[in-house]
């Protein structure tokens, strides 16, 4: 809604989706949240909110109300300027007040801040532009190395729980296995045996290396919901306090000598050692899923070479400023978006466009941040610095989507968000039959059922399938030059069956050439006549003349009169010369017999370029045609998009015999002609009343409207505009081989949504059945629980390693 704010919060403690779906829940019956999503695999949450009724506080007070928390990152600054303990004050004031900001402190005696704030809603330099605001003067200080990432922490920690777990059960498990009658050769000592010894292994297990699951299941309950923790807190405090009151059972019947009871303290602290374990590859499995955002970022350039007071600055790229003077080296980074004022040399776009080739830049052209210069010098003006380049925009919108929820995961929300109810129902029906009418008062077996049905049914899996399929399949694309907006669109794509292509700057270049010459006499001096009388002329036409004939390295002499004829062309005088240079209307007009050109000028017309009669002195002398030449990719992408069984329909304002010349080069069989730019969208409106899904590209300017109405709007973006607000997915490339290539990454990361999806769901409901049936151990069960979260991750990794047909 108008006026609404956005943030995204980096969340932690969340064990599986049934957390994510509780935060989401609470966050979206706050007044003033209009929408509130949950990633659980990327830990975050992304909420649209009304600033006037509710505030970033106000949301992390209510997660941490749910039993979680939010994590930060901190940044620090070395201040310059301050005189006085008013001027911290000011600054942190200062600081403090913007957006995203969460606390700020300034130190007066050692004149630095420390920042705590929320990456999604602000930027390091924007809280140096504050500063600068306030009169001061703000330089990042290296960041301290115990603030690593949290993830990272995190997955340290729960090595070195598993480590102390895995070491306490081993010789828990050595006594189960030694039960087994094919294992009776396994020597198992008297003291694992003993009840006392394995209670000393089992205790810290349970409750510090478990300790998490009873706090998870805790916050849970006392939300009114239940999670992955109250499954696995169950099962494991069900083993170890049956086996602890048969400890002390057995402890009252005797003076010790008795034969030891059969325990279950290796099944709970077995189980616990592999959630674990399987929880630490998912952390390190769901780490890869978003290496292309960290591959993005690491494309910035680190340093500027900036010009300052007439001296050459090295400047950290944090402290560029718009209308800095940047020197670029050959070999060096393109540290931010700006614009040639002086040098020539190619540059390698490919990390952001995908495009191999490097791109010629001169003075005027546009650069982007984090491409390579290749062999000149450059000295360029910064335009967009921090945030508003095109390579953080990218990382934003990778972000979004990677962040986002496609229509297929709120299918799965709702399954795991019921599920867990279910499954203690189904576990406590299991125990009740198998104790009373199965194997009557045997409560040992009857618990073992109930166990492994708890553990095998942990809806982990179901929450992963979805998102972390999304954010490698949107990373994927990202590196291919592909950015869906979000999860939805990812999802859309797969469904198009109809293509509209716009013909101007879409299937041809959108900048016109000189393709044809055809003089009567000396073809220089024809050239030289008409390139003189044609530079006067604004015209795009004229312009592509005069640049054809520049390019040939003819000197062009000044005119002596030019008047523009509107509908008709061009007269002019030069070189002592009268020349006309134009339509059939405009020699007739002049009485000038150019009769028997006219078949000729038919012919280039028919071949979809612009033909335009020259006479001199009142004389026929030729014929100049242009024409928007076609991209050299055009062709193969629209023979792809029919192999994949897509109709592609070409639409244009331009005229039928030049429309039809351009469909018949690349291969489209549909074409409509003379569209007006409102009634483009008509045209897509009418295909879809046919229950067609249909996908328009255009260059995302004069397309808006159709862009918009279409089911899914590919915008052609330069790399520069990646941002484009009507349209659903940017292609930066900026030719038509991205969108079979944005289908296929589309159909690929669907089908492998499926297959977790069905992996997830078909485990669990072949799981609990064999389980239910005696047919399944608990720590086979925990293994196998954990095996099938780590598998659904490794599953939507393969999407990274896709391989586009060129």
């Amino acid at each position: 809604m108008k006026g609404d704010s956005q943030t995204t919060l980096q969340i932690t403690g969340m064990t599986c989706a049934a957390c994510a779906n509780r935060i989401e829940k609470g966050l979206n019956k706050l007044e003033g949240v209009s929408s509130a999503n949950v990633n659980f695999a990327l830990e975050k949450a992304s909420v649209t909110f009304d600033p006037e009724k509710v505030n970033v506080g106000r949301l992390e007070e209510t997660i941490k109300k749910m039993g979680y928390d939010t994590a930060k990152e901190v940044v620090d600054f070395q201040l310059e300027g301050m005189t006085c303990a008013a001027c911290a004050n000011r600054i942190e004031k200062g600081l403090a007040k913007l957006p995203g900001v969460t606390n700020a402190s300034v130190n007066f005696a050692m004149e630095t801040a420390r920042v705590e704030y929320t990456p999604g809603d602000i930027s390091i330099s924007d809280m140096q532009n504050k500063v600068k605001q306030l009169g001061y003067k703000a330089v990042t200080k290296q960041e301290d190395a115990n603030a690593s990432d949290h993830k990272e922490r995190e997955v340290r920690r729960q090595k070195q729980k598993l480590i102390i777990s895995a070491i306490l059960s081993f010789p828990l498990l050595w006594t189960m296995v030694g039960h087994f009658s094919f294992t009776s050769w396994i020597y198992t000592p008297e003291l694992f045996m003993n009840p006392w010894f394995q209670l000393i292994l089992a205790t810290p297990v349970q409750f510090y290396i478990g300790k998490p699951f009873y706090v998870g299941a805790f916050k849970a309950l006392r939300n009114g919901s239940a999670n992955m923790d109250v499954l696995v807190s169950l099962g494991t405090s069900a083993a170890y306090f049956y086996s602890l009151y048969l400890t002390i059972d057995w402890f009252l019947a005797g003076d010790g000598v008795h034969h030891a009871p059969a325990l279950y303290y290796e099944t709970s602290a077995v189980l616990i050692t592999l959630v674990i374990l399987g929880k630490m590859f998912e952390a390190l499995a769901k780490g890869r899923t978003s290496e292309a955002i960290k591959s993005l970022m690491g494309l910035q350039a680190k340093n500027a070479l900036v010009i300052r007071d007439g001296q050459e600055l090295t400047v950290p790229v944090e402290e560029v400023i718009v209308g800095d003077i940047v020197l670029i080296r050959p070999g060096d980074k393109v540290p931010v978006d700006g614009e040639v004022l002086e040098g020539v040399s190619s540059v390698d776009e490919s990390m952001l466009t995908g495009e191999s080739l490097p791109v010629e830049k001169k003075a005027g052209d546009t650069v982007i941040g984090a491409t390579m210069n290749k062999n000149g010098m450059l000295r360029i003006r910064a335009t967009k610095v921090g945030k508003d380049t095109a390579l953080a925009q990218i990382i934003k919108v990778v972000e979004e989507a990677q962040g986002s929820k496609a229509p297929i995961q709120r299918v799965a929300d709702v399954i795991s968000g019921i599920f867990v109810p279910i499954v203690v129902g189904i576990a406590i029906v299991a125990f009740l039959v198998w104790y009373f009418f199965v194997t009557p008062s045997d409560f040992a077996g009857a618990l073992e059922k109930a166990i492994a049905i708890l553990v095998i049914a942990c809806p982990c899996a179901l929450g992963l399938a979805t998102p972390t399929s999304i954010m490698a399949g949107s990373g994927r694309a990202a590196e291919l030059g592909i950015l869906f907006k979000g999860g939805e669109h990812l999802e859309q794509t797969h469904k198009i069956d109809t293509i509209i292509l716009d013909k101007t700057g879409t299937v041809t270049k959108g900048k016109p050439e000189l393709t044809d010459i055809m003089a009567e006499g000396d073809e220089t001096e024809f050239l030289t006549l008409v390139g003189a009388a044609e530079k006067n002329s604004e015209h795009p036409l004229a312009e592509a003349i005069v640049a054809g004939i520049l390019e040939r390295n003819i000197a062009l002499p000044g005119t002596e009169s030019f008047e523009a004829i509107p509908g008709y062309g061009i007269r002019a005088v030069a070189a002592g010369k009268e020349l006309l240079v134009g339509t059939r209307r405009l020699m007739e007009k002049y009485e000038v017999n150019a009769s028997h050109a006219y078949e000729t000028m038919a012919r280039l017309e028919e071949a979809g370029k612009t033909a335009m009669l020259v006479a001199i002195d009142n004389r026929y002398a030729g014929i100049v045609a242009v024409a928007d030449t076609i991209k050299e990719t055009s062709k193969a992408a629209v023979g792809r998009l029919k192999e994949m069984g897509i109709e592609v329909i070409m639409i244009t304002g331009d005229n039928e015999r030049t429309a039809k010349a351009i469909a018949a080069q690349v291969g489209i069989d549909h074409v409509h002609a003379e569209v007006l730019p409102e009634g483009k969208a008509e045209e897509v409106k009418k295909l879809q009343s046919q229950g067609k899904k249909v996908a328009m590209v255009g260059d995302g300017i004069n397309d808006a409207p159709a862009l918009a109405t279409a089911d899914i709007g590919m915008a052609i973006g330069t790399g520069t505009d990646v941002a484009m607000e009507a349209a659903d997915v940017t292609l930066m490339r900026g030719d038509l081989s991205s969108i079979p290539d944005a289908i296929f990454m589309s159909r690929k990361t669907m089908r492998n949504i499926k297959q977790n999806l069905f992996w997830a769901l078909g485990y669990n409901s072949l799981g609990i059945p064999v389980a239910a049936i005696g047919l399944l151990a608990p720590w086979v069960a925990g293994a196998a629980m954990a095996l099938s979260s780590v598998s659904v991750v490794l599953n939507a990794l393969r999407l990274q390693r896709v391989k586009i047909r060129q």
